[in-house]
């Protein structure tokens, strides 16, 4: 199976020690964000998790731990946006992020880590010809150490409206313009750019819309064959393998403005002062009441199929 941490927070920036202790007591038990009573216990185990899916804004703090994940095959998701502080309150210095990004690089392969430049969001400050010479800068400091960029534009969700109320959809005619000259810049350093949920529209200008985290993506980053049991994706459209996400919402604290994961300042910082590293949840522990369940795991990888 597939085990995602990166939908809900971003656990290489923040919990990476207790996520290795995960890895070390070999489970995690998460908690379902609408029903809190119920809680599944995922196996961490390479017999039964054929890859460890992460998207972080900051891998630095997980580099120390690289090695207890030998065993595991990855793919990773790197976010790298040119927005200053006053949009990501509390993601590092990106030429700090770009440099971890090549240590990870060299450490797990290029072909297992990908740059995310998203969400695009367009203001006076942050004009079209902004993006495309901040994308261009840092396509220059990652080439070579990746072969794939994805990029999206903002989505206007409830709670990104209520943490970021000027921010606007971006026009058609950005889009297109957009798009366009990433396909350029990602040819010239040696990238494929690749679009999120965007439909088919950037496709005429070379951009990849067949999605940024499919089941083909997965298994040329993994160098493995999977059959993967056919479910209903996140949302209509979308063909990225996603589910079963150990990650909480509200509790990043970055504090992008954008995000969606986040309800607000005051939620993140509470449950994020709940996390115990020691903790098999990721806050806070077993409650009365609690339902725990093992969740059905298996390898998907093509003729090793392995039941746990």
């Amino acid at each position: 199976m597939i085990i995602n941490t990166g939908m809900r927070t971003d656990i290489p920036a923040y919990f990476g020690k207790w996520f290795i202790n995960r890895i070390r007591e070999g489970y995690v038990l998460v908690r379902n964000p609408y029903y809190p009573e119920q809680v599944t216990k995922y196996i961490l185990s390479p017999d039964v998790v054929d890859i460890l899916c992460f998207c972080t804004k900051n891998p630095g703090p997980m580099l120390r731990y690289l090695n207890e994940l030998n065993d595991f095959r990855q793919f990773w998701f790197v976010t790298i946006t040119p927005y200053g502080k006053e949009i990501e309150p509390n993601v590092p210095n990106k030429r700090a992020v770009i440099e971890s990004f090549r240590k990870l690089s060299e450490a797990v392969g290029k072909k297992s880590v990908n740059w995310r430049y998203d969400p695009i969001f367009i203001s006076e400050k942050y004009s079209v010809d902004y993006h495309i010479r901040a994308f261009e800068k840092a396509a220059s400091g990652l080439s070579g150490y990746t072969e794939q960029a994805v990029i999206s534009f903002i989505d206007l969700y409830s709670k990104t409206k209520r943490n970021f109320p000027e921010a606007r959809e971006v026009t058609t005619p950005e889009r297109k313009e957009i798009g366009k000259a990433f396909a350029e810049i990602g040819s010239h350093y040696g990238m494929t750019v690749r679009s999120c949920f965007e439909g088919a529209e950037l496709e005429p200008y070379g951009i990849d819309v067949s999605g940024c985290m499919t089941q083909d993506m997965l298994e040329k980053a993994a160098g493995v064959n999977l059959d993967v049991p056919k479910k209903g994706n996140a949302r209509p459209g979308c063909s990225c393998l996603l589910g079963n996400d150990i990650g909480e919402y509200n509790t990043c604290p970055h504090l992008c403005r954008y995000c969606y994961a986040n309800y607000d300042k005051k939620a993140v910082m509470e449950n994020f002062g709940k996390h115990d590293p020691s903790s098999p949840f990721l806050t806070g522990s077993h409650r009365p009441g609690d339902i725990v369940k093992q969740a059905n795991q298996f390898s998907y990888i093509s003729n090793q199929l392995s039941l746990f």
